[in-house]
């Protein structure tokens, strides 16, 4: 074999080899491939599911849009932050001139182009329950505002972010400032839709409600309610029993019962995310939650004035232990603000006293007057005894001690006492008969002196002029409430009204007629 051949077949096995090598490195690197491919597979799973538990999934894609937005959406995918502020610049302009019925459309696109930035949902339920509702002079047209910021935050913005506290305590704040408070010219009419609104939930007892039927329905109509209540309104029954079970008894269709539920859910949802929780986020919820209780002992109470077809406000008594020990927890958990807490507390308890002894309960009135005096004795004169103390929240509301002022001090708790009297709130209407009568002793034992010249009369004759007003058939109380009072002070009932008199001249006899 000549050393040509020889050199051939070398050469062919080297390439035989390299070819065999090149193929094995082939599917080396295939296999390699395939392995990490399925290695990243598991791996992004697993970030998924801890991208899902921590909350910074991103992928919500954006609902009850045009065609045309919704498609550009997910065609420019992380762009959505240029289509949102194309949208904010026409919101922008719009309120600039006037133009509001478009806002409430762009404020749920602007959101669900920015679903978990927290502030997004803030502005803009903001924006219309406070800036765009006041706009408009109708009550009406300002709760449809007020009740689409609302709805805009439990509806949606808890849907995307149920563990958000701030947006928790917006809500809470809308029901405790923007429902609660009369800051607003129709905040009646407010507090009036919603106890409709939670009447066709609650039903129409102003006492009690029956949570054990909400939570556990049978008959269609109860199904119904409960329905209502956890889809449109998003209200938990069970969890509203708890609220109040602990804060309670409040009365649900009054605004600062939904502050406390609100509040309540929100400090709860923060034990599921407490690695993202601002410690001063807890204390704004908490604060919601003793300041919306201090309302409901002030007026969380319906008082059904069934004669002239409306409700008024009364304290609700029966929460004072738990609204005193809230604000001493907070106290305990908000060390900033301590002083102003325990300021509010002492203002609280001094309220407590005198509620109590106007509405004729003065045996609970003595034991907060002593819890006062211990706790902070600087509050009250150390010498002063209970009915002194009522009647000095009566002269520090009257201003000073004139006679007139006293005088129409007088007259308008005794007034105040017929009409309790008449829609059967019994012990407030003895209570400020009472209180009366101890604050015009006073009046006159300080002006002793002078009795002759600035005395007053007995409080009898008060009680009989204001009594001939408030049974004036014409600018008194309506017929049924004059018959009530009537009935309740022994009285006679009301003669009926006399026959209206004529200028007519009386109708002649008529003649006999006889025949022959």
């Amino acid at each position: 074999m000549s050393i040509w051949g020889f050199g051939f077949r070398v050469s062919n096995f080297r390439f035989t080899a390299q070819v065999m090598t090149g193929r094995l490195r082939t599917i080396l690197l295939l296999l390699l491939a395939v392995g990490l491919l399925f290695g990243v597979s598991q791996a992004q799973r697993v970030l998924n599911r801890e991208r899902d538990q921590l909350g910074l999934t991103r992928v919500a894609p954006l609902e009850n849009a045009p065609p045309v937005l919704a498609f550009t959406t997910v065609a420019l995918g992380g762009f959505r932050g240029l289509i949102s502020n194309a949208l904010w610049i026409r919101a922008n302009d719009l309120q600039d001139d006037g133009k509001y019925f478009e806002m409430v459309q762009l404020a749920d696109w602007i959101t669900k182009l920015e679903p978990h930035f927290t502030q997004v949902w803030l502005v803009q339920a903001w924006n219309m329950a406070y800036n765009i509702s006041v706009k408009f002079k109708d009550a009406p047209d300002r709760w449809r505002w007020v009740r689409s910021g609302i709805e805009l935050l439990r509806d949606d913005g808890l849907r995307y972010n149920p563990n958000e506290t701030l947006i928790y305590r917006e809500l809470g704040w809308f029901f405790q400032h923007k429902m609660g408070a009369n800051l607003d010219d129709a905040h009646m009419y407010y507090k009036q839709a919603w106890a409709n609104e939670m009447a066709t939930v609650l039903g129409t007892n102003f006492t009690k409600v029956n949570w054990d039927i909400l939570s556990h329905p049978a008959t269609r109509e109860e199904l119904e309610r409960t329905a209502l209540l956890t889809n449109k309104f998003k209200m938990d029954p069970q969890f509203m029993k708890n609220v109040d079970e602990r804060y309670g008894p409040l009365e649900w269709r009054l605004p600062e019962a939904h502050a406390i539920y609100w509040a309540a859910l929100g400090l709860e949802k923060a034990k599921l995310n407490e690695r993202k929780t601002n410690p001063e986020e807890l204390i704004t919820l908490r604060r919601v939650i003793y300041q919306s209780m201090q309302l409901s002992f002030q007026r969380g109470r319906l008082v059904a004035n069934q004669f002239q077809k409306k409700f008024e406000f009364g304290p609700n008594l029966e929460i004072i232990p738990k609204v005193s020990a809230a604000y001493e927890q907070a106290m305990i958990e908000d060390e900033k603000n301590r002083d102003h807490i325990s300021k509010a507390h002492k203002n609280l308890l001094k309220d407590v006293v005198y509620f109590l002894y106007t509405y004729n309960r003065e045996k609970d009135a003595a034991y907060w007057f002593k819890y006062l005096r211990e706790k902070y004795p600087e509050a009250i004169p150390a010498n002063q005894t209970l009915d002194e103390y009522a009647v000095s929240r009566v002269e520090e509301e009257m201003g000073d001690t004139s006679r007139d002022r006293m005088k129409g001090m007088l007259e308008g708790m005794i007034a105040s006492s017929f009409y309790n009297l008449a829609i059967d709130e019994d012990d407030r209407a003895v209570a400020l008969d009472r209180l009366a009568q101890r604050a015009l002793t006073r009046f006159q034992t300080k002006i002793a002196s002078s009795e002759e010249r600035v005395g007053l009369p007995p409080l009898s004759e008060i009680k009989k002029i204001i009594l001939d007003r408030v049974l004036d058939r014409e600018h008194g109380f309506p017929p049924e409430m004059r018959g009530v009072l009537r009935t309740k002070l022994r009285m006679p009932a009301e003669s009926a009204p006399a026959p209206a008199s004529t200028n007519a001249p009386p109708v002649a006899a008529s003649k006999q007629v006889t025949t022959p």
